[in-house]
């Protein structure tokens, strides 16, 4: 397994940020549980790295060295909603954990809850291993439902302990019971083609097994990610054989079957799809239906290629 001196070693620089400020922010729409569609902003927080260094991680590349100073976290989110439209859900993504003290101080998390009174729903992301009770003394300063995403990642047997994420199956599953016994609702994330299981039908199940897995511990919603190269580490792991990105078509393949087996919300991750198409002509058409489906939870027909690519099922 690829050491943390190893992953940091490797990395290209990071980005320039300002811990005033998010580094990003969008406006969106995804169903909710009910199967109403739901106007979400998302903020993309600038704080302190995570302090788990993962093997495919590239979130690193927007945040701080050092921790994030008190009062910058409610100072982005004010600015950040400022910029958005009014909406019934917010997502806050941190590239972390939002319960790690140094990323988010918990001096903050008051004026945080303020912020966020007016919505229905407030996503945060957190590692299983942080979910405690500094997440339950938040929920009582919020007004609406929270829910924590947390990375599953895979249940490969051989793939997750290599990850550096320092989780086992038995870890996240706890940490579902947590948040599900104190209402607090659950998303998982599951990579496409982690690095170490090479072989392009193994993925496709082993991700299909580990959405099941997350349904089967209780959880809402997956959201399935095509696993990136561009970290540093991931590009050693794909000259060395043993990381193969995903295809456009696996990610199809997977998320059709994972809405087919109907026990939750399932996403596919959109973003930089382009990176996995080979095939110019039929890439919009393909995304756009990815796009639909993440909207409609249902199976719709597959595009075509004026070209009948070697893409096409």
């Amino acid at each position: 397994m690829p050491d943390r001196r190893l992953i940091e070693q490797l990395r290209p620089p990071k980005k320039q940020v300002d811990f005033k400020r998010p580094y990003n922010w969008l406006h969106e729409n995804e169903p909710g549980v009910d199967g109403r569609i739901l106007s979400v902003n998302t903020l993309f927080l600038t704080n302190k790295e995570c302090s788990f260094k993962c093997v495919m991680c590239d979130l690193w590349k927007e945040t701080l060295d050092r921790p994030t100073p008190a009062g910058a976290i409610p100072e982005q989110i004010r600015f950040g909603l400022e910029k958005l439209p009014e909406a019934q859900m917010v997502k806050l993504y941190n590239n972390g954990n939002f319960f790690d003290k140094k990323a988010i101080p918990p001096q903050d998390h008051a004026a945080i809850a303020r912020l966020l009174q007016p919505f229905d729903t407030i996503l945060l992301e957190n590692h299983p291993k942080l979910c405690n009770s500094s997440v339950l003394e938040f929920q009582r300063l919020l007004h609406g439902q929270l829910e924590i995403a947390m990375g599953l990642e895979s249940i490969h047997p051989d793939v997750l302990p290599r990850l550096n994420k320092q989780l086992t199956t038995d870890d996240f599953k706890k940490a579902a019971d947590f948040l599900m016994k104190n209402g607090i609702r659950t998303r998982a994330f599951v990579l496409l083609n982690p690095p170490f299981c090479t072989d392009p039908r193994e993925n496709i199940e082993w991700a299909l097994k580990a959405v099941q897995f997350a349904f089967d511990c209780g959880v809402d919603t997956c959201s399935v990610i095509p696993t990136r190269p561009g970290n540093g580490m991931m590009d050693r792991l794909l000259t060395e054989g043993s990381f193969v990105p995903p295809t456009l078509k696996a990610l199809e393949e997977t998320f059709d079957r994972a809405l087919q087996l109907d026990q939750g919300r399932v996403f596919a991750d959109t973003w930089d799809l382009e990176k996995f198409s080979d095939c110019d002509d039929c890439f919009s058409a393909r995304k756009e239906r990815l796009e639909r489906m993440n909207l409609q939870q249902k199976v719709l027909p597959r595009a075509t290629c004026i070209n009948s690519c070697r893409s096409m099922p």
